[in-house]
């Protein structure tokens, strides 16, 4: 009988950080992550499996337990989860129109902490980082560089980016030098 192995994937830039005077990065954890869309008539039905009030309003999201919610659009939301509890089982038992897809291994987070954390991502991103214009608790799909990411105010003076597994290094890379010159 043949034997099966399962291969095992390293998550894109494992183990990477960075620090400069006032900002940190760091590589996230893996997480659960999900691309949902779904009409208006099918948010609480959703909410409910999820766990959680799923965001109705442009940069808003949502957050109990380990799992947040992220506004992307009318429709849309980006869900992720940092614990062991993948939210496509949770949304594969609602009968009400949507469209969950598994996104888990395509996206990579950092965390940019620090009293210049907002400086270091404003090197790259136009979005108005200012705490009356992006309170904790807001996000966007905006832009850093030349990449299209994800961003989550977390507290004060931190932020969850997210973006694509193929232009991490990218990310890195340029949040590494901001962080040099927001030092300097």
């Amino acid at each position: 009988m043949a034997k099966s192995s399962e291969a095992l994937r390293n998550p894109a830039q494992a183990g990477r950080e960075f620090s400069a005077a006032a900002v940190k990065l760091a590589v996230l954890p893996p997480a659960h992550r999900l691309s949902l869309r779904a009409p208006e008539s099918s948010v609480s039905a959703l909410s409910k499996a999820l766990g959680l009030a799923l965001p109705n309003r442009p940069k808003t999201s949502a957050a109990k337990g380990s799992r947040m919610a992220l506004w992307l659009g009318p429709d849309e939301w980006l869900v992720i989860d940092d614990g062991a509890k993948d939210p496509l089982e949770a949304c594969s038992k609602v009968p009400a129109l949507h469209s969950a897809v598994g996104i888990s291994h395509r996206n990579v987070a950092f965390s940019v902490v620090g009293i210049d954390a907002a400086n270091a991502i404003n090197a790259g991103c136009p979005q108005d980082l200012s705490l009356d214009a992006f309170p904790v608790g807001a996000c966007s799909r905006t832009i850093l560089g030349k990449v299209e990411i994800v961003l989550l105010r977390t507290a004060e003076d931190q932020f969850r980016v997210e973006c694509w597994r193929s232009f991490s290094d990218y990310v890195f890379t340029f949040l590494t030098e901001a962080a040099r010159d927001a030092a300097a």
